[in-house]
């Protein structure tokens, strides 16, 4: 009778908490902190943005229309095929103009659409607002080391595909302000200037609200002049990681 007392208890409290969450949502006004609500990239962060963007890796035409909803002016570029295990039949490359500000350096970036997704709500969110806050300025532009590579990840023996080897990933490595300042993973992460390494762990940890996995100069040394950024399987499911 106690063992069936407890489970009472505790399903009890699982309705409770359930219903809580409910409340606070609906009385909030805000559908995206829901786990079942449609994702809308014109709407605030919620708390399950992050998953919502990771299941767009299954469906490439929800994720065009997403960014064509929020103004995103992007083109498709051909299916790569390149082995068993490498390319991606979902890549995208932003075009210039609309809602997003940012350029990406060098110019011919071609990525997953989640990736794109993710970058485009990163810019809205995260990015702008930490830098107005830490610098008055605006990013006009993101230097990154590339996104697609066929390659087995780093540090893993030579064991597992990157998420680079379908696009769905990219490396960030440099942040350049309207006024020509620039602020890199490399020199400014432990750097001498408080508010350039300040900005980089504020768009590190806003990355982590968005990617699956986000991995730092914190992470290894492999990753000492970058931050990778991915939307790996699993993410939709609450699997992520943050370093």
């Amino acid at each position: 009778m106690k063992a069936v007392r407890w489970v009472a208890l505790g399903f009890g409290a699982l309705l409770l908490l359930a219903g809580a969450f409910l409340l606070y949502a609906m009385l909030r006004g805000r559908p995206q902190d829901l786990p079942w609500t449609p994702l809308d990239l014109a709407e605030p962060l919620g708390l399950f943005t992050g998953r919502k963007l990771a299941g767009l890796t299954h469906d490439f035409p929800r994720c065009q229309a997403l960014m064509q909803r929020a103004g995103v002016r992007y083109t498709t570029v051909p299916e790569l095929s390149d082995g068993e295990h490498c390319g991606y039949s979902d890549g995208v490359r932003f075009a210039s103009g609309g809602p997003r500000r940012i350029d990406f350096l060098p110019a011919d970036l071609k990525i997953a659409c989640p990736v794109a997704a993710a970058l485009t709500l990163w810019e809205w969110n995260v990015v702008q607002p930490a830098a107005l806050k830490h610098f008055g300025k605006r990013v006009s532009a993101i230097e990154h080391y590339g996104s697609y590579s066929c390659r087995h990840m780093v540090g893993k023996g030579g064991e597992g595909w990157s998420q680079h080897a379908t696009a769905d990933a990219i490396d960030i490595a440099a942040f350049r302000l309207s006024d020509a300042t620039r602020i890199t993973v490399k020199k400014d992460w432990k750097g001498g200037d408080p508010a350039k390494q300040a900005f980089l762990r504020e768009v590190r940890s806003g990355a982590c609200r968005l990617f699956t996995i986000v991995l730092s100069p914190d992470y290894n040394a492999a990753h000492a002049d970058h931050l990778h950024m991915d939307q790996s399987p699993g993410g939709e499911f609450g699997w992520r990681g943050c370093w």
